[in-house]
C-alpha cells in the first residue's frame, strides 16, 4: 500500500541507492542495475568493459518503450559505443544470476606486460598486436620479447593505418548556420579551419576523404631521435622508447582528450543559440592553442576516446564533430549531471547525430504550417483588435512547432495526456494552435461579447483562462491536453501543474508517470527570479511529489518587461537554477525551427527513459513591448533597432525550404492563405451573430455529479460504535516483529481501549477515526506537510518507526484489505510549492481527501500567493472547484509572534460568494464531523481549519464516544449551562476557538453557583456565516443585557472586523455588540510569557466586568 511503498523508498534512500532507481521496484530493474561496484569490477574482462559496465550501472531501467521514429533511441543499449573491445559483459536475467557472478574469481589482468613495463604496457601491447599481424613491421629487437624470429627487411616508405576510417559526418541541413569560429593564438582559427578544410576535401559536403585520416607512422629503420615535438619521423623503427618520450606522446593525447571534454562541458559558451547574435565566439578552453595545438596539428591522429567516428581520429575530424555537436544552434549543458550513465546515453545520442536534425519533407512542411499559423494569428489580432492586450508570441513563434511536435509524437512515447502550465506570454496562440480552442471563442473574448460572461462568477481576462481538449494526432490516436488556469503571478502555477499531474497519474494507475506528462512554459526573467521555481524543482525527485519528469520550456526573449538579463539575474543563463537537480539543459536558437524540433525529441526521449526533468531554453526575442501598447525603445533602443530590422522565423525558414527545393513558393502561399481565411471566417461569424444566452457550465470528467451550489441540508456523519471500535482496535495494533517506542506503545494502548471503555477521545484519535472511517468507505486520504507524519506537536503518529530496524509502519494503512489508499508525506521545508502542489492535486481528484498541514499556522503566509490567487478565488475566476483542506495550528499561548497566529483575519477577508469554508473547532468530535462532512457532501470548496495546540491532549477538550455515534458538525454550539435557565442569562459572550476554555474557567471562578448568568456561545464555523443558528440562540437569551464578542487576537486581527456587523445585525437595536480582546497591535503576539499572561487576564477581566 501507499505508506509501505514510502517506507521502502526511504530505506533505499538511506542505503544510498542510485537516485534514478530509488522510486523503482526491484522487479522493474534488470539484474545489472542491482550489481554493486565490486561485482562490476569482477564482471569486467578489461578496462573498456569495466568502463562500459560502470556506465551501464548508472543508467536507470528501461522506461516506457518508445515506438515509431524514436524506437532506436529509447530501446537501444547504452553499450553501443562504449564497449569497443566487443568483449561480452555478463548479464543474467535475474538478480540471482548476478549474485552468482559476484562470487566468481576475478579474471587475471589482461596485460602480460603490466609488471615489467608499467605505464608503457598499453603501448607495448599495441606493438605486440602489430607484430602478430606482420612480424616484419616491427623492430627485430622485439622478436625475443614476443617469442618469434623476424627476418631483416628493407626500409618501408608507406604509411600503415592503425585505425579504421572514421564515419563520415552527416551533411548539414540547408538552414544550418555557418560553423563557429574558434580562434587559436598564433594560428588561424583552428576549429573553423578544420571544418573548412573538411568541407573542401574530396567528397564535399562535409564528408571526409581518406586523405583526411592519418594513421600512426610505422617505420622500419633503427630508431632516430624524436622530433622536437616528440613525434617519430617517417621511416623510423619501433624500439622501446624512453620514458620521457612516451610521457610526451601520452601528454599530447591527454591534451586532446581534455579538449574533447571541454567541448562537451563548455561548447555551449560559443554555441550559435542567440538569434540576435549576442553569443560569444571565443572561449579559451575551446581554443586548440590553449592545449598547445596549431594548424600543423590538424591532420595528426589522436586517441579520440569514446567520441564516435573511430578510436583514433585526426584533430581536424575531432574538432569538426565537436563543433557541429556543441557549437551550432544547439548548446547543451549536461556534464553537471552526476550519473555517468545518463551523461553517456545523452552524449552518444548527440554526438552520433552531431545534434543535426533529420526531418523528412512531411515534417518540414508541418513545421512551416505551424510557424505560419502562429505568425498569422498574432498579426491578425494586431490588425483587427488594435490596442488590446494579448501578450504576443511574436519573436518566439518556434514555441508552437515545438509543442506541436511533443503532442504529435506523444503516442510514440507511450504518452496519452499532457498537462500544461504557462503565463500570459503567447498563451492565446497556444490555446488556438495547440489546444485547438476555436478562433470564434477567442475573438468573442476580444469583442467582450455577452455570451462569454462567466457563468460561475466574476471571470478573468482571456490570457489567464484554462482549457482542455482531446486532440487526434496524425496516427489517429487521441491525446488529452489540459492547460491549467493561472494568474499573472509568474511561475505560481508551476507546483499546481505538478500536483494536478500527480493526481491524474494516481487515478490512472501510472505509478512512474510514463503516460501523463507535465509541460511548463516559463519566461526567462521569471524562471531566474521567482523562488517558487526552485521550490518546485526541489519536489521533482521526492517520494509523493515526483511526476516522472517535467519538460520545462523557457521562452527566453532576453528581457523581463524592461529589465535586461544583466539586471535580472546573477547567473550566466536564466536556466542555471535547474542545475541543482542535475538535469540536462538545452539552449536552442529560436530562429532554427528544425533544431528546436531536434531538441524536443532529445528532451522527450530523456524524460521517458530516466523519469527526470529536462529544460529547454528557447532563445528568441520579443518583437513588441511587454504588451502591444508599450514602447520598448524607451529603455532598449539599440536592442529594438536590431529587432525591427529582423525578419520573422517563418520567413527565414520558408526561404531555406524554397532554396532547397523542399517547398515551392506557391505552396507556401497556399498555406498562409488557408490560415488567413480561417481567421477571417471566424471573425465574420462572431460579428454577424446576435448575442446568445450564457451556456450552462457543468462539471465534467472526475467532477461529474458535484454541485457548484452549497447544499443546505445536514449531512449525516456519525458512525456506529462497532465501527469506531473496529477502527480504534486496528490502528492500535502493530505486527509482532515491530518494535514500537515504549512511550508510543502507551498511546496506542490508550487508543485501542478508548471506545470500548468509554474514555475521553483526544484530537489525535478523533482525526484517526475520521481518516479510518473514510478509508473504509472507499475515500482515499492524502496528508502532506512539514513533519505531518508525527505531527508538529507529537499528537498524530500516523507513521511509526521500528526502534531497531528503522522500518516504517502506518496503522491507518492496515485497517482492511479492501480499504482505500492512505498516503502521508513529510514535505520539504516549503509552504508555497507544497500547498500549490496539494491544491493542484485537489483539482484533478475530488474523490480524495487532500490535506495540507502547516507546521505552525503562522507560516502559512509563505504561501500567500497560492491562497489569494488560487484557493480563495479560482471558483469565481475560472470555475474551478477544490476540496483541499488546510490544517493551521492557531492559538495564543505565550510562544511569541511566530508561533501564535494563523492570521484568521486574512482568510475571513477573502470570504465571499461561497469561496471557502473556515472553521475553528473546539473539540475532537467537531473535527471528526467536519472532515467527514467535507467528503460526504456532493460539493467541494476549500476548507480552512484552525487547529489547536495546547488543546490536543487537554482533558477538558476531550470528546465522549457519544459525540461520534450521533449528531453531525455543529456550526454554532450553545452553552448547556445557560440553556438550562435561559431567562436568567444576563450576558452573552460569543467566541471562537481556544479562548472558550479560558472563558469557562474564568466564569467558574467568578460565578460559582450561578454560571448560568453568562452564556458562552461557540462559533465553530466562521464562514459561511451561521446567521440562522446565531439568530435562534440570541432569541433564546433575549433578556440578556450585554452581548460581547471575545477573542484572544488583537483588536485589528482575528475575526472581529468580520463578525462585528454580522453580530450587530442579529442583535438589532436592543444592545450594542462590544469587543473584548487584546488591544490593536502591529505584531500578533507578545514574546514574553509574563506579558502574555497579563494580557490574557486583562481581557478576561474585561469580559466579566460588572460595570458595563
Amino acid at each position: 500500500m501507499a505508506t509501505r511503498r514510502l517506507s521502502r523508498a526511504k530505506k533505499r534512500w538511506r542505503r544510498g541507492a542510485p537516485r534514478d532507481t530509488r522510486r523503482l521496484s526491484a522487479k522493474r530493474r534488470p539484474a545489472h542495475a542491482l550489481a554493486g561496484p565490486v561485482a562490476l569490477q569482477r564482471r569486467a574482462a578489461n578496462a573498456d568493459a569495466l568502463y562500459a559496465a560502470e556506465r551501464e550501472h548508472g543508467i536507470a531501467p528501461q522506461r516506457g518503450e518508445g515506438r515509431g521514429i524514436w524506437r532506436a533511441w529509447t530501446e537501444r543499449t547504452p553499450m553501443s559505443q562504449s564497449n569497443r573491445s566487443k568483449q561480452p559483459v555478463v548479464e543474467d536475467d535475474s538478480a540471482q544470476g548476478a549474485e552468482q557472478a559476484w562470487d566468481e574469481e576475478p579474471p587475471a589482468p589482461d596485460s602480460l606486460y603490466l609488471e615489467r613495463f608499467g605505464i608503457n604496457a598499453g603501448w607495448v601491447e599495441e606493438v605486440h598486436d602489430q607484430f602478430r599481424v606482420d612480424a616484419r613491421s616491427v623492430d627485430e629487437s622485439w622478436s625475443a620479447e614476443f617469442g618469434g624470429a623476424v627476418e631483416p627487411r628493407a626500409v618501408r616508405d608507406e604509411i600503415r593505418r592503425a585505425a579504421p576510417l572514421a564515419a563520415a559526418a552527416p551533411v548539414a541541413p540547408s538552414w544550418t548556420p555557418d560553423r563557429p569560429t574558434v580562434p587559436v593564438q598564433g594560428v588561424p582559427a583552428a576549429a573553423a579551419a578544420a571544418a573548412a578544410a573538411l568541407e573542401a576535401s574530396p567528397g564535399g559536403g562535409g564528408a571526409p576523404s581518406a586523405a583526411d585520416f592519418v594513421a600512426p607512422v610505422t617505420p622500419t629503420e633503427p630508431m632516430p631521435p624524436p622530433t622536437t615535438d616528440g613525434t617519430m619521423r617517417a621511416g623510423s623503427a619501433h624500439r622501446i622508447p624512453d620514458d620521457g618520450m612516451l610521457l610526451h606522446i601520452a601528454d599530447k593525447h591527454a591534451r586532446v582528450l581534455r579538449l574533447i571534454h571541454s567541448y562537451r562541458a563548455r561548447g555551449h559558451r560559443i554555441a550559435q543559440s542567440d538569434p540576435l547574435g549576442g553569443q560569444s565566439t571565443y572561449f579559451p578552453e575551446l581554443d586548440p592553442a590553449h592545449y598547445g595545438f596549431g594548424n600543423e596539428n590538424l591532420d595528426e591522429p589522436f586517441i579520440a576516446g569514446d567520441l564516435p567516428g573511430g578510436s583514433v581520429q585526426t584533430l581536424r575530424q575531432i574538432l569538426t564533430r565537436l563543433g557541429r555537436t556543441y557549437c551550432g544552434p544547439i548548446g547543451v549543458e549536461f556534464t553537471h549531471v552526476q550519473d555517468p550513465g545518463r551523461k553517456a546515453w545523452l552524449r552518444e545520442l548527440m554526438e552520433e547525430s552531431q545534434n543535426h536534425p533529420n526531418l523528412d519533407d512531411g515534417e518540414r512542411r508541418r513545421v512551416l504550417e505551424k510557424l505560419a499559423a502562429a505568425e498569422l494569428f498574432e498579426s491578425f489580432l494586431h490588425t483587427k483588435f488594435l490596442g488590446q492586450k494579448r501578450f504576443s508570441l511574436e519573436g518566439g513563434e518556434s514555441l508552437i512547432p515545438l509543442l506541436d511536435h511533443i503532442v504529435e509524437n506523444a503516442p510514440a512515447f507511450g504518452v496519452r495526456e499532457v498537462v500544461l502550465g504557462m503565463a500570459h506570454r503567447g498563451r492565446l496562440n497556444v490555446l488556438a494552435n495547440i489546444l485547438s480552442k476555436s478562433y470564434e471563442s477567442i475573438f468573442s473574448e476580444f469583442e467582450d461579447s455577452p455570451d462569454v460572461d462567466a457563468p460561475f462568477g466574476s471571470g478573468d481576462v482571456k490570457y489567464h483562462k484554462g482549457y482542455s481538449s482531446d486532440r487526434i494526432v496524425s496516427t489517429g490516436e487521441r491525446v488529452h491536453l489540459t492547460l491549467t488556469s493561472n494568474p499573472s503571478h509568474l511561475e505560481a502555477v508551476d507546483p499546481v501543474v505538478e500536483g494536478r499531474t500527480k493526481a491524474k497519474q494516481v487515478r490512472a494507475g501510472d505509478a512512474d508517470g510514463e503516460t501523463i506528462v507535465p509541460v511548463i512554459i516559463h519566461g526567462d526573467a521569471a524562471f531566474a527570479g521567482q523562488g517558487i521555481v526552485a521550490e518546485t524543482l526541489n519536489l521533482s525527485q521526492l517520494v509523493g511529489y515526483c511526476t516522472g519528469g517535467t519538460i520545462h520550456l523557457i521562452v527566453n526573449n532576453q528581457i523581463g518587461y524592461t529589465t535586461t538579463p544583466g539586471e535580472a539575474r546573477s547567473t550566466l543563463y536564466c536556466s542555471d537554477v535547474a542545475k541543482m537537480i542535475q538535469v540536462p539543459i538545452f539552449h536552442v536558437n529560436g530562429d532554427h525551427p528544425e533544431a528546436v524540433i531536434h531538441v524536443s525529441k532529445l528532451a522527450m526521449a530523456y524524460r521517458q527513459r530516466f523519469g527526470d526533468d529536462v529544460v529547454i531554453d528557447l532563445v528568441c526575442y520579443r518583437r513588441h513591448g511587454h504588451n502591444e501598447g508599450d514602447e520598448p525603445a524607451f529603455t532598449q533602443p539599440r536592442l529594438y533597432r536590431k529587432i525591427r530590422e529582423k525578419r520573422s522565423v517563418k520567413h527565414l525558414y520558408l526561404e531555406k525550404l524554397v532554396a532547397g527545393g523542399r517547398v515551392s513558393r506557391e505552396e507556401a502561399e497556399r498555406i498562409e492563405q488557408q490560415s488567413h481565411d480561417s481567421l477571417k471566417e471566424a471573425l465574420e461569424v462572431i460579428q454577424s451573430r446576435p448575442p446568445s444566452p450564457d451556456e450552462p457550465y457543468d462539471p465534467r470528467g472526475p467532477w461529474t455529479g458535484y454541485s457548484r451550489t452549497r447544499p443546505d441540508e445536514e449531512i449525516e456523519t456519525a458512525l456506529p460504535i462497532e465501527q469506531l471500535a473496529r477502527i480504534a482496535g486496528r490502528i492500535s495494533r502493530v505486527p509482532g516483529y515491530f518494535n514500537v517506542h515504549k512511550k508510543l506503545q502507551t498511546i496506542l494502548d490508550a487508543r485501542g481501549k478508548a471506545i470500548s471503555e468509554g474514555l475521553g477521545i483526544d484530537w489525535g484519535l478523533g482525526e484517526a477515526l475520521a481518516f479510518g472511517s473514510l478509508l473504509l468507505e472507499g475515500t482515499p486520504v492524502r496528508l502532506s506537510g512539514q513533519d505531518c507524519s508525527r505531527g508538529t506537536f507529537s499528537h498524530r503518529h500516523a507513521v511509526l518507526v521500528d526502534q531497531d530496524s528503522g522500518e516504517e509502519y502506518a496503522p491507518l494503512d492496515h485497517i482492511s484489505d479492501t480499504q482505500a489508499r492512505f498516503e502521508v508525506y513529510d514535505s520539504l521545508l516549503s509552504e508555497a510549492a507544497v500547498l500549490g502542489f496539494e491544491y493542484g492535486y485537489s483539482l484533478a481528484d475530488p474523490s480524495t481527501l487532500t490535506l495540507w498541514e502547516a507546521q505552525f499556522g503562522d507560516f502559512v503566509n509563505g504561501a500567500q500567493v497560492i491562497i489569494d490567487q488560487f484557493i480563495t478565488s479560482a471558483h469565481v475566476k475560472w470555475g474551478r472547484m477544490s476540496g483541499l483542506v488546510m490544517l493551521l495550528p492557531h492559538g495564543f499561548e505565550g510562544q511569541g509572534p511566530e508561533h501564535s497566529s494563523a492570521r484568521v483575519e486574512r482568510f475571513l477577508q477573502t470570504c465571499a460568494e461561497d469561496s471557502m469554508q473556515v472553521v475553528n473547532c473546539t473539540s475532537p468530535a467537531q473535527y471528526f464531523h467536519v472532515l467527514r462532512r467535507q467528503m460526504r457532501r456532493p460539493y467541494r470548496a476549500p476548507l480552512v481549519i484552525f487547529t489547536p495546540k495546547s488543546l490536543l491532549r487537554h482533558s477538558k477538550a476531550a470528546s465522549q464516544v457519544g459525540d461520534f455515534v450521533s449528531g453531525s458538525f455543529e456550526e454554532v454550539i450553545d452553552d448547556p449551562v445557560a440553556a438550562a435557565r435561559p431567562e436568567d442569562v444576563k450576558r452573552i459572550l460569543v467566541c471562537s476557538g481556544k479562548v472558550f476554555y479560558d472563558l469557562v474557567e474564568e466564569r467558574a471562578r467568578r460565578y460559582a453557583g450561578r454560571e448560568y448568568e453568562v452564556a458562552i456561545l461557540r462559533v465553530e464555523q466562521l464562514y459561511p456565516w451561521p446567521e440562522a443558528d446565531l439568530s435562534e440562540l440570541f432569541g433564546c437569551y433575549d433578556a440578556a443585557e450585554h452581548r460581547l464578542w471575545v477573542q484572544e487576537e488583537p483588536h485589528n486581527m482575528g475575526a472581529w472586523t468580520f463578525v462585528r456587523d454580522r453580530l450587530q445585525s442579529i442583535a438589532g437595536n436592543k444592545s450594542l455588540v462590544e469587543y473584548v480582546g487584546r488591544k490593536e497591535a502591529a505584531s500578533p503576539a507578545a514574546g514574553s510569557p509574563r506579558v502574555h499572561r497579563a494580557q490574557l487576564q486583562a481581557f478576561l477581566d474585561d469580559a466579566f466586568r460588572e460595570d458595563r
